[in-house]
């Protein structure tokens, strides 16, 4: 079989299974959804939070400078989940017992508010990203039908279609490279929501009960 034959099958493969696992990940619930994570938008206090329920006066966290800053420092996914749960610990160690669960509650606002956010534009940047690989799909399954109708021609230009299928080949490598993209971003999601359990874990048992 001729290298251009060879790369006209696998490529076909290529877009099936990328197709597939869309329509895979889209029975779940959104047809725009390419993850086999289910898409959930946004998260809710309850889904990571069992302590005692959040004053109305936390949502104004971004008030306190140490709170704020410390909230950029716990979402941080480059800083060490282990460390930044120390950073709590300590951080509430060193308050004056009255303050402790005030600023607590502050703290974990502010992780709540600031994570839920990072998570949902990421969600949404998959949504976007795989908009692009499903019209990338179609391109390459015209440029795919251009080479093999121009092959099938007995006077076929040889060089031209060599060419094309050397586009074809280098454009097929970028998209499965993406392919493979995706597939780890899919997991962002889910690192960040973890990341928030964890930190809302710590925080929640550094409260002071009455």
């Amino acid at each position: 079989m001729k290298r251009s034959q060879i790369f006209s099958a696998a490529s076909a493969g290529i877009l099936l299974l990328f197709s597939s696992d869309i329509a895979s990940a889209a029975a779940n619930n959104d047809p725009s959804w390419p993850c086999v994570q289910r898409k959930v938008p946004e998260l809710s206090v309850g889904q990571v939070w069992s302590g005692p329920e959040i004053p109305e006066a936390a949502k104004n966290w971004d008030t306190d400078p140490k709170v704020d800053d410390l909230v950029g420092e716990l979402a941080a996914r480059r800083n060490p989940l282990d460390v930044a749960q120390k950073q709590i610990v300590e951080f509430a160690g060193g308050l004056p017992k009255e303050q402790v669960n005030d600023k607590m509650f502050m703290l974990f606002q502010g992780v709540f508010d600031t994570l839920n956010r990072e998570r949902e534009q990421v969600i949404s940047g998959i949504s976007r990203y795989a908009g692009r690989q499903k019209d990338m799909a179609e391109d390459l399954r015209k440029e795919a039908s251009t080479v093999d109708a121009m092959r099938a021609k007995p006077d076929a230009d040889p060089e031209e279609l060599d060419r094309l299928n050397e586009r074809l080949t280098w454009e097929t490598r970028i998209f499965e490279e993406r392919v493979q993209s995706l597939t780890y971003v899919c997991e962002v999601p889910t690192i960040i929501e973890q990341r928030l359990y964890g930190l809302s874990k710590t925080i929640q048992q550094s409260i002071v009960k009455p």
